[in-house]
């Protein structure tokens, strides 16, 4: 499926796949689930026609190392959301990182094609303001599947737009502006699909109801992301 977010971070879940089944669908709050099988299927039948063919094509065409120049170049651009989601967020320890992460790799990695960052033991994270959202406590609302991005529910919809703001390649004005920013995001997606094609391959045979797994996949990772790793207290069995 093509999207930006949901499936090149499944891996998280992939070890419930085996037994994943379509659930409780009155705890799933999706609503509008016989819509949202229409459009996940052709979002699918996109993926397997267009994208999965050109993450392929990227991967026999485009050496590793440039390849893994590039997926590191994105990463950096995208420090500076990251860096005004974890301020939001109260994350001043994890906001240090994000500068020292852009600052090591924009200079000595030269433009961030190098993670030098990583080598010298700053780690890598990302945030969105869904993300910040949800640490402000707004509920994510209904399940929603969407044309090309895949599940985004409300709050991670909205963020999407507000991060758009926080980017500062958004105010920088040039002729190749409009392309510079479909490249940007084509190669990104192109680039997280190649990343993942063995493991979303794994989910889709590996699945019951595949649309049922993605759905709980993509909200356990996204649970996750919004706790920064740690444990959900709330999520924890009383004994």
């Amino acid at each position: 499926m093509a999207t930006v977010r949901g499936f090149p971070l499944l891996f998280l879940g992939i070890w419930l796949t085996a037994c994943s089944t379509a659930g409780d669908d009155r705890a799933a709050n999706d609503p509008y689930e016989a819509t949202n099988r229409q459009v996940f299927a052709f979002d699918a039948k996109l993926d397997r026609n267009i994208l999965l063919p050109t993450a392929a094509f990227y991967t026999q065409v485009i050496p590793g190392p440039v390849r893994d120049s590039l997926h590191n170049f994105l990463a950096n651009i995208d420090l500076p959301v990251t860096f005004a989601n974890d301020i939001l967020q109260g994350e001043t320890k994890r906001g240090a990182q994000t500068v020292g992460r852009f600052v090591i790799n924009s200079t000595v990695g030269v433009g961030g094609l190098a993670d030098v960052a990583a080598k010298l033991g700053v780690p890598a994270h990302t945030e969105d303001f869904g993300q910040t959202l949800a640490v402000w406590g707004i509920p994510e609302g209904p399940y929603i599947v969407l044309p090309f991005l895949g599940p985004d529910p409300p709050r991670d919809a909205a963020g999407q737009v507000v991060d758009i703001f926080f980017d500062p390649t958004t105010y920088l004005r040039y002729k190749q502006h409009i392309w510079w920013s479909a490249g940007r995001v084509s190669v990104s997606v192109i680039d997280r699909r190649a990343r993942n094609a063995a493991i979303i391959q794994s989910i889709e045979r590996g699945s019951v109801d595949y649309y049922a797994s993605v759905r709980s996949l993509y909200r356990q990772h996204r649970q996750n992301e919004i706790n920064n790793g740690k444990t959900n207290t709330n999520d924890l069995p009383n004994f």
